[in-house]
C-alpha cells in the first residue's frame, strides 16, 4: 500500500511514520501524547456506552477489589490529591454506585464500598481502557512490561506525579541515601 501523497508505502502496524527524525525525546513525548489523547477519547466513549467515565470506572474496581477503602487511600493508590477525588466518589455516591459509611475507629473518615449496582459494573468490560491495556498486556513478555513500568515510573516521579521513594537501591545494589 502506498501513500497517495508523497508514493512512498503507507507504515504498517507499529511502524514509525515517515518523516523528518524527532530523536529519542520528542518521539518518547509524541508517544506519550498519543497514549494521553487514546485516554481521553476513549473515557469519553465509555461515558456513552458504560455510563461512566474512565477515572470513574477505575475508581469502581478499585472500591470493588478493596471494600471499605477511605479516599485518603484511593488518593494514594492513583496519586492523586484527595481533593481531585471527591467530585468522582460524589457523582458515583448519587449514581448509586458507591455508598459511603462512617469509619468506626475514626467518625472523621469515610469508608466507601460498592452499591449492587456498582458491584454489577465490576466486571471486565469491552471497550474500556481496562481491556485495551489487558490486550496489549497479554502480547508483551513479563521483562517488557516490568521494564516500561520502570521508565513510566520514573518519569512519573520526574514530573511529580508519584512520590519519590525515600532511599531506592542503587546500580549495585546497596541503598542510595535519600535525597530531600
Amino acid at each position: 500500500m502506498k501513500d497517495t501523497a508523497s508514493d512512498e508505502p503507507a507504515p504498517h502496524e507499529g511502524e514509525r511514520p515517515k518523516g523528518p527524525p524527532l530523536g529519542e525525546v520528542l518521539e518518547f513525548m509524541r508517544l506519550l501524547w498519543a497514549v494521553d489523547h487514546g485516554l481521553q477519547s476513549t473515557s469519553k466513549r465509555m461515558e456513552s456506552t458504560l455510563g461512566l467515565t474512565g477515572p470513574q470506572r477505575l475508581v469502581v474496581r478499585l472500591v470493588g477489589r478493596f471494600p471499605g477503602i477511605t479516599a485518603g487511600t484511593l488518593a494514594q493508590i492513583l496519586h492523586v490529591h484527595p481533593s481531585t477525588l471527591t467530585g468522582v466518589l460524589k457523582r458515583l455516591e448519587k449514581r448509586g454506585l458507591l455508598e459511603r459509611k462512617s469509619d468506626p475507629l475514626d467518625g472523621r473518615k469515610a469508608l466507601f464500598a460498592l452499591t449492587d449496582t456498582g458491584r454489577s459494573l465490576d466486571i471486565p468490560s469491552e471497550g474500556t481502557v481496562e481491556s485495551a491495556v489487558q490486550r496489549v498486556l497479554s502480547r508483551m513478555s513479563r521483562t517488557r512490561i516490568l521494564c516500561t513500568q520502570d521508565v513510566l515510573t520514573a518519569l512519573a516521579q520526574e514530573l511529580g506525579g508519584v512520590p519519590m521513594p525515600e532511599d531506592e537501591p542503587g546500580e549495585n545494589g546497596a541503598r542510595k541515601p535519600a535525597t530531600r
